[in-house]
Order: C-alpha cells, then structure tokens, then sequence
C-alpha cells in the first residue's frame, strides 16, 4: 500500500534532521570523559619512557667515567679545571671544555660517549644551561669527593701564572673507594636557578662554604623521584629529598629550591666512598 506523501516527507525531515541538543551534551559529555581517562595515562606512558631514557643517559655516563680511568691509571676525570693560554682561559669541565670565544669541544667523558647530545641531557629537565655554554645539562658529578676542582688561574709570586692541575683539590684515589655500591657519581643535578653540573655533599667540610653546597642539590623531578648512577654502576631512583645537616630556611628557599630540590642524605655518606 502507497504510503501518504506527507508521511513519507515527515520521516524524510526527521532523518536529516541531525542530532539534537540533548543528544551533542551527551556526545560530548562522553568525549570528555574519554579524554580524562586517556590523557593521564599518555601522561604517565611518555613520563615512564622519559625515566628511562634518563637512567639509561647515567648508565652510559657511568660506563663513560670507568673507561676513563681504566686509560688513566685508575684515576676519575676532573670535575673542573682551568687553564690559562695565550687566547685565554679555557675551562676543562668532566663533560665538555670550553675555549676563548665560547668554542665548545668534548671534554673528558664526552670523548668516552658514543653520542653526546641524548647522553647528556636529561630527557625531563627543560631549560638552558647555567653553566658557560655547556650545549646539554642536567646531570652532576660527585665534585665533593670523586672529582678535582682546580681554582681560577692566578698569578704566583714569581710573576708566573698558577693554573690548572697545580691550583686543584685533588678527588679521593680509587684505592680509597669502599662503598661502591652506595657512593653516588652522577645524577639528576638541580637547584633553585635551574640545573648544575657539580654534585655537593651537605656537610660542605671539602667545600668550605655552604650556599657552594647547597647549589649544587639533586632535582628530584621525575615523579618526586631523582635518578642516581653509583659508583659501582648501577642506576637507581632515590624518593627522599633531605634538607642536610646545616639547613636553614635561607639555604633551602634562596639556593637549593627545596623540596623541588635537595640532598640525598642528610650527612655524606651518599657523597663519600671511604
């Protein structure tokens, strides 16, 4: 049977009529809902790959520093040093050396790494360096008890310039390591400007002055957590910021950025392998 043209013109109307109000609250309502579940959990996926991007990136630095020393007679790479030449000072970090002029070359590690860019920076810290021209940053080295760190160059009593190895403190020889396996080398390095390069102990005692120690914290940015290469080489995340042994409320807000930032251990015993 024929149906009527006006039902066949209603239905048609009805058809192409789209979706309603109502009906686009609930599809949105439900895209939304979707989206708060899906965009935590991408979240957590590339803040994961980026943790372990990270302990690979000190893993590698690890490896990096022994083969240093196995070609050095057992001795680790200078944190800092300066040296003076007829262009200038030329500053010799444990990651790179930068000459007159800001030419940047690899320095001691650099030169053991098969890739210095991913290597050398951390996948989590965003920011330049606070450091020179240093191209990549994020990590420390243990300065206080593992590296040397020679002074400015200066002019000697004879009149000659006192530079380099003759004006550094010398780092612990590897005859005086012990504790290996809890002696920290390098690690996620931040303080209240951003990233440093020299890892400090809390006690300040090699130091002598405490806002030096105190700039030169752990960040603990990856989930609350800091990422830590031990003297033995293996990786591990520690969840503690401690405040060390000489805090006060100026050291923690004004230097260190704590809790953001922060020491491993309250005293050394994180910092020194004897």
């Amino acid at each position: 049977m024929r149906q009527p043209a006006s039902t066949r013109t209603t239905r048609s109307a009805n058809a192409a009529r789209g979706f309603t109000v109502v009906e686009m609250a609930v599809v949105i309502g439900i895209m939304a809902v979707l989206l708060a579940l899906i965009l935590p959990a991408t979240a957590r996926v590339r803040s994961t790959a980026r943790a372990g991007s990270c302990q690979s990136n000190l893993r590698q630095l690890g490896l990096a520093t022994a083969a240093y020393a196995a070609q050095n007679k057992e001795r680790y790479p200078a944190a800092i040093i300066y040296e003076m030449t007829d262009a200038g000072v030329v500053t010799k970090a444990w990651d790179f050396e930068q000459h007159p002029g800001g030419v940047v070359k690899p320095g001691a590690i650099w030169s053991y790494l098969s890739s210095a860019s991913p290597v050398q920076q951390c996948p989590e810290f965003e920011g330049s360096s606070t450091f020179g021209a240093d191209p990549y940053t994020g990590y420390n080295y243990n300065t206080t008890y593992i590296g040397a760190e020679g002074r400015l160059p200066e002019i000697g009593p004879d009149g000659r310039w006192l530079h380099g190895w003759t004006v550094a403190r010398r780092g612990l020889a590897t005859g005086n390591f012990r504790k290996t396996s809890s002696t920290a080398l390098f690690g996620d390095g931040g303080w209240r400007g951003g990233a440093n390069k020299f890892m400090r102990a809390p006690s300040a005692t090699v130091e002598g002055d405490l806002p030096t120690a105190y700039a030169g914290g752990q960040a603990f940015r990856h989930g609350g957590c800091s990422h830590v290469c031990y003297l033995d080489g293996h990786v591990a995340g520690a969840c503690q910021a401690c405040a060390g042994e000489h805090a006060s409320q100026p050291l923690l807000d004004q230097v260190m950025g704590f809790p953001k930032n922060g020491f491993l251990a309250e005293g050394d015993g994180a910092y020194d392998p004897r």
